[in-house]
């Protein structure tokens, strides 16, 4: 039996080049402190939550349908698997029709058995589909 890999999909009032911007807009969504730049392929950033701090590098870049931000670092300190995002993924997969969209989001690694998995479950599940739906329906996003 495969493990399923920490799946969403969210549908917004925007075409799919607005959504991919508001989605590069890390820090009006997810974190107020990130770190770097979001934006173009290769890129690399850092959300910060004091102790607790992911890095990313943007691995593909399709405008206007695909982002995927390979996690390079990280340290999860609420676990003792602080490494644990090492070598994962995440994938946001945007297909547009005129001015409504439809994302799909895969962390890639984020699996149920992992340490963080209820957490994180909790923590994506809150960001994408408020904060990121918010932000790119309204301009008004809710990042910690």
């Amino acid at each position: 039996m495969k493990t399923k890999d920490f799946h969403l999909a969210i549908k917004v009032n925007a075409s799919a080049e607005e959504a991919l911007e508001k989605i590069n807009q890390v820090d009006k969504w997810w974190a107020k402190k990130v770190k770097g730049k979001s934006e173009k392929l290769n890129d690399k950033f850092t959300v910060d939550f004091g102790k607790t701090f992911v890095d990313f590098q943007i691995s593909e870049l399709v405008p206007g349908k695909k982002v995927v931000w390979n996690v390079t670092d990280c340290n999860l300190d609420w676990i003792k698997a602080k490494k644990e995002w090492n070598g994962t993924e995440v994938v946001f997969e945007i297909s547009g029709k005129g001015n409504t969209s439809e994302i799909d989001f895969t962390h890639i690694g984020l699996v149920p058995g992992v340490e963080c998995y209820n957490d994180c479950e909790v923590g994506w599940t809150g960001h994408i589909t408020k904060s990121l739906v918010n932000l790119i329906n309204t301009g008004k996003g809710q990042p910690e």
